[in-house]
């Protein structure tokens, strides 16, 4: 197998696994690596079409990366009272499989007194909070849902760092969470959690700093 086969095997193979990504941030982002490694390709044997055709698709990826990124969106906490709403129950039921892959062990039966809204994205509800007060102003974060097609950490940002208010009006002063779900933990981490000393599947917040 020569260089160039390499280049052009590896740039499908980035196109294919672009398709395969729930995350629309995460398909762009490689689909437009595998394009531009296909369009190097094209130029470096010859084949204009395909170096035409690919640089057209990244271009279409470098255009649609800078609105997610910089498109303004409307944001809005929508409180809930129960956890027996109909609509709220047919969000989990809708959503189950990919709730219980981060969140594996959730029992809704088992929350007592929940702490529960929906995220708004330009009114749409694009997220699920669900939490369980622990007392001395605590908040254990039992679900934090965000459905596929927007994981792009704005609606992390905007909860976590734009509406503490939200929280510490309500009298909390830390959030936690548990979790040993790898993908899970580097969210955490990445959105400002802080991993427990003595306790490694612990991640809490301190708010009011």
């Amino acid at each position: 197998m020569t260089f160039l086969e390499i280049i052009g095997y590896c740039g499908s193979a980035l196109i294919a696994l672009s398709l395969m990504m729930k995350s629309m941030v995460r398909l762009r982002w490689i689909n437009l690596l595998g394009a531009s490694t296909f369009a190097t390709y094209g130029f470096l044997i010859g084949a204009y079409p395909v170096l035409a055709l690919n640089s057209f698709i990244t271009m279409i990826d470098v255009i649609y990366l800078f609105q997610i990124y910089y498109k303004k969106d409307f944001f809005e906490i929508f409180p809930v009272q129960t956890l027996h709403t109909s609509f709220l129950k047919r969000f989990i039921e809708f959503h189950d499989k990919d709730i219980r892959y981060f969140f594996p062990d959730i029992n809704y039966d088992n929350i007592e007194n929940p702490f529960v809204f929906f995220i708004l994205r330009n009114m749409l509800p694009v997220g699920l909070f669900i939490g369980e007060s622990k007392g001395l102003g605590i908040l254990e974060i039992k679900l934090d849902y965000v459905i596929p097609n927007y994981r792009d950490l704005k609606t992390a940002s905007y909860l976590y760092k734009k509406r503490r208010d939200h929280f510490l009006h309500n009298a909390f002063r830390e959030l936690e969470i548990f979790t040993s779900v790898a993908e899970h933990i580097k969210f955490v981490k990445r959105i400002g959690f802080n991993q427990d000393i003595e306790r490694k599947d612990r991640f809490f917040l301190l708010l009011d700093k």
